[in-house]
Parts: C-alpha cells; structure tokens; sequence
C-alpha cells in the first residue's frame, strides 16, 4: 500500500466514524425523512467500514485472539443496550425483543458469518483449516448457551408461557455469565494456542511480518473502534422506525425487524470475518463468528434479568418449534464442521443454506 492511499484510509477511517456519530447526535429524537434517512444508512455503512479497520489494527497489536474478543465483545455490549434501552417502557410489545434479536445473532454468526468464511477460504485455497480443539469448544459453550436461556423457557412450568420464573432467570444469567467468564479464560489464557490461526506448511503471512503500530496508534483505533460501533447500533435504531413501516406495509411478521437489525449490527464482524478468511486464517474467522455468539448470550441475559427488575412487561426467552428445529439443525451441522478442523466448498455452502432457511423462514413462517 502506497503512503498516500494509507494517508487517504487513515483520514476517513478517522472521520468517518466521527462524521457518523455526529449525524446520531443531530438526527435523535426527531422525525426523519426520507432523505434524513438515506444519509444515515451511508454513515453508517462509513461506520461499519470503520470499525473493521480499526478492529484489524487492534488485532495487529495485541495478537489473537484478543483482536476478535475486542471486536465482539464491543458489538455486543452496545448492542445489549440498546436491547435494553428499547425494551424499558416499551410493554408487550417488546416483550420477544431479546429472544429474537439474541436468536438472530446466533444463526447470523453460526451460519452466515461462519458458511461465508468457509465458502471464501475454500475458494481461495481449496480445503479451509482450523483448529478443532478451540471451535469445538466455543461451538460447545454455544449450544448450551443458547440451549439454557432459549430452549428451556419453553419446557418450563413454574411460569406460564414461555418465559422463566424469576428464580430461573436468575439462574440462567448467573450461569451464562460463568460459562462465558471461563470460555474468555480459556480462549486468551489458559489454552490459547487453540484459538491461534493454523499455519499451512512453507507459508508466510504479511500480517506477521508486517509493523505492528505502535502503542499511540492502537489506543486512537480503540477509541475510534468504541466511537464507529456506536454510530453502527445508534443509527440502525435510528433507521429501525423505517424498517419496520416498511415491513408492516408488506404485511410481514414483526421479527424480520429484529433479523434486519442484527444483520446491520453484526455487520463489522461479518466483514473483518471474511477478510481474515481471505487471508487462509479461517480460525480468526471462528473465533470472531463464536466469540460473537457467546458473547451475545452470556452478556445479554444478565443484562436483561438485571434490568428486568424495572421492566413492566413479560420477557418471553422460548423458542417456538421452527426455530428450535433450526436451532438443533444449526448445533448438528456446525459439530460435523468443526470436528475434522478441516472443511470445503461444501460445509460453507451447507451452513449458508441453513442460513438462507432462517432468513427465508423469517419472511414467510
């Protein structure tokens, strides 16, 4: 990269971010056009670019993989609160705000994030390799995860409907809160080398020869990672009014709302997902697509059971039957994916059928 195209990514990269939290400022709390909405949709586009850019610096310096815990880790504690800011007095009709969105982000990272990062490192250099000690594990920490707070509300009976009584809600978030504190001991500590991208025989990576920034540099990207991921979760909310006119106009089901939103706040992830799997290092795409999906269950269900003691309406966390068949699909598929560490076009092009299922689903249950 020439000095004046890096001149050139470091002034919009800068800039950017800040040109679109700016925009979330101006434009809160007011009635949007239809104009006032396009140029937020391009901030934040400008936003998300951003923050992969800045997401990869952090990376460079701190190594893996704690570049991919950084970047996850930061979606979804902006993204809890905002789960949280639009559930308080927002009443029934909220009431599936979190299982949808926490959903969402299961299939969206578990399917199309890691199907697409197959697909694209499978086309590029034949059969995609990982290691299946760290992926099985974090697949493993997922499935319960999401088995425990979105499976049993369901089957339980000391509530009626499917939500938890609040002894198991209490349970479950002190249980998903433990269960993601040992998954980030492991994954930065104690066995880190599982979540390290797999080196192929007599093959080099510029990334590691490359000068990592410097200090100064890295605390400006974390800085800017923070500004453009507010500016991303900020302006989708902003924007969600016009999603959902649009889809209560076509006459489509309330929860292809959540699915659009969380397709724009994963967003980041996605991209900086498939550039590291364009780059043949797939298991910091796992890392990035699991780490997220870990993350969004074991913070937000705390989060949610905390803030439950002040929300007035119900919190319904069960799955229906659709998408707990969707659900064991995804957990099925995904342990056949990991357990080899090696996969092809085929597991890639498998995991984004199941993926298009979802989305599809979502549109026409």
């Amino acid at each position: 990269m020439s000095s004046s195209t890096a001149s050139l990514t470091r002034q919009w990269t800068t800039w950017g971010p800040v040109v679109a939290a700016l925009v979330l400022v101006a434009a809160w709390g007011r009635d949007l056009p239809g104009f006032a909405v396009g140029v937020i949709a391009l901030c934040l586009l400008a936003a998300v670019l951003a923050a992969v850019h800045h997401a990869e610096v952090i990376a460079h310096r701190v190594g893996e993989p704690y570049g991919s815990l950084v970047l996850a880790v930061a979606v979804t504690v902006i993204e809890v609160g905002l789960i949280v800011t639009l559930m308080v007095g927002g009443g029934e009709k909220t009431s599936t705000y979190a299982r949808d969105t926490v959903f969402a982000a299961v299939m969206i990272t578990c399917n199309g994030i890691v199907g697409l990062s197959l697909l694209v490192a499978a086309l590029r250099n034949r059969v995609a390799v990982f290691n299946a000690e760290g992926s099985g594990g974090a697949l493993a920490t997922v499935c319960t995860l999401a088995t425990m707070t979105l499976v049993l509300p369901t089957f339980t009976t000391s509530h009626p409907g499917p939500e938890f009584s609040s002894a198991q809600l209490g349970f479950a978030a002190v249980a998903s809160l433990c269960l993601y504190a040992v998954f980030v001991g492991v994954q930065t500590v104690r066995h880190r080398d599982y979540f390290l991208p797999v080196p192929r025989p007599g093959q080099d990576s510029a990334d590691e020869h490359a000068d990592p920034p410097t200090r100064r540099d890295a605390w400006t990207s974390l800085g800017l990672l923070v500004v453009a991921l507010v500016a991303v979760v900020g302006n989708a909310k902003l924007i969600s009014p016009t999603i959902e006119d649009g889809v209560q106009s076509a006459g489509l089901p309330k929860a292809v709302v959540g699915v659009v939103i969380a397709l724009m706040v994963l967003l980041p992830e996605t991209l900086a997902a498939v550039r590291a799997a364009r780059r043949d290092r797939v298991q910091t795409s796992l890392n990035l697509a699991y780490g997220s999906a870990i993350a969004s269950i074991g913070l937000t269900i705390p989060a949610i059971a905390l803030a439950s003691i002040w929300l007035s309406g119900p919190l319904v966390l069960g799955l229906g039957p659709l998408h707990m068949v969707l659900l064991v699909l995804t957990g099925v598929v995904s342990a056949l994916t990991v357990v080899p560490g090696r996969a092809t076009l085929l597991q890639g092009g498998v995991h984004l059928a199941i993926f298009a299922a979802f989305v599809f689903l979502s549109f026409s249950p």
